[in-house]
């Protein structure tokens, strides 16, 4: 075991990723960085995984830290979540790497973490990645009547509408969103190329 303060050795960094490669389910990819290992794993093995690294009495990673998402906008497998395991006990990192496509969903991990709930309510509200027996599933970063997803590659920079305070109303008002200028189309012709 690795004690706080104690830098692990190589020979225990490669027992323990050996160990991680034979135990979970639906390992597709392995990486590793100086104490963190990045598992890529099929979306159905999820939830076998984290039990796995939670319960198995040698890797105690029993600490969801972040869950995180990423829009590959082009892409067969489009979205990217990401779980970060701590083990205190080992003093390591794990991130669970899983890529789905567009209409695909995730098993929630608040049966084995009760951190999860918020932070899929996160990646669901920015990116509209669905979680399946998560108890609360409801937007938490943007407004309940906000339309899209904000952090999908494909929703639009400016947004749907216009939010300000109406001093006259003492409320907030939502209006369709009215550019001021036009795009304008640029020609990007050098002058220097007539000379």
């Amino acid at each position: 075991m690795a004690k706080r303060g104690v830098r692990m050795g190589v020979n225990y960094f490669k027992q323990f990723f050996v160990l991680v490669a034979l135990l979970l389910p639906g390992v597709v990819r392995i990486v590793t960085s100086s104490s963190t290992i990045v598992v890529h794993i099929l979306p159905n093995f999820l939830e076998e995984a984290v039990l796995v690294l939670s319960k198995n009495q040698r890797l105690k990673f029993n600490l969801l830290m972040d869950v995180w998402g990423l829009d590959k906008n082009q892409t067969p497998s489009r979205y990217e979540v990401n779980y970060l395991l701590l083990s205190l006990k080992n003093n390591l990192r794990i991130i669970l790497r899983v890529s789905l496509p567009e209409l695909a969903v995730l098993p929630s991990l608040t049966k084995s973490f009760s951190s999860a709930g918020w932070l899929e309510r996160e990646v669901w509200d920015m990116f509209g990645i669905f979680f399946y027996n998560n108890p609360d599933l409801r937007r938490i970063l943007t407004d309940y009547g906000f339309e899209g997803h904000p952090l999908r590659k494909d929703f639009p920079l400016s947004g749907y509408t216009e939010v300000r305070y109406d001093d006259g109303d003492k409320r907030v008002v939502y209006e369709p969103l009215e550019l001021s200028q036009e795009y304008r189309n640029f020609l990007f012709f050098s002058p220097w190329n007539k000379l």
